[in-house]
């Protein structure tokens, strides 16, 4: 008998009178109950060092800051009313270091989860590839009052898992062992967050 077929044998032997699995109950809440679903979301996004913005106005004010700016291709006209910018449109892709030479990128959403502050990319409409929103500092997202649910289980509905999904709660942070908190280490180190109304 060979070392591998004992070690093997023993971890049966051991195995052969182990209880039955436990049953693990799923009734968690699968919709949130939140009053206010968007100034929840405003909560969250906030506490996570998020800067939030309110209507179009306000995107195309906080766009005049901006010298060059990165977009999805399929990116609304009427979000860049009046942007006088480098406007630099990702097709061809750009590359990583163009990216990085950026001020700021702008996208959109697929679902924006009130409770926990995230919002979620899935690279469908308005969003672009996963790279176009984690290479340049500052990303600026356009999120709709009707892609805010409450919970997570009411965003995943609306979500393909098959899709290159990407979760945002916040800019990106990382602490170390002495909890001093870093900025920008794996993403965009500002988070701005512009809300509309539905089908802006």
């Amino acid at each position: 008998m060979s070392a591998r077929d004992e070690i093997l044998a023993r971890l049966r032997t051991a195995l052969a009178d182990s209880p039955p699995p436990v049953r693990v109950p799923r009734g968690y809440r699968r919709v949130g109950d939140h009053p206010d679903l968007v100034e929840t979301l405003v909560d969250r996004l906030e506490d996570y060092r998020a800067v939030v913005h309110r209507g179009t106005g306000a995107l195309h004010r906080l766009l005049g800051e901006i010298g060059r700016l990165a977009v999805p291709t399929d990116t609304p006209a009427h979000w860049l009313d009046g942007y006088a910018g480098e406007l630099h449109r990702d097709a061809p892709p750009l590359s990583p270091a163009a990216l990085d030479g950026l001020d700021a990128v702008l996208t959109g959403c697929a679902v924006a989860v009130a409770d926990t502050g995230t919002i979620i990319l899935d690279a469908g409409p308005t969003q672009g590839r996963r790279a176009l929103t984690l290479v340049p500092d500052r990303h600026i997202c356009v999120v709709r009052t009707d892609q805010v649910v409450g919970l997570l289980p009411e965003a995943l509905v609306r979500l393909d898992p098959r899709a290159p999904l990407t979760w945002i709660s916040g800019p990106s942070a990382t602490s170390d062992i002495e909890l001093n908190r870093v900025e920008g280490v794996h993403g965009p180190r500002r988070l701005e967050v512009v809300l509309v109304e539905s089908g802006v």
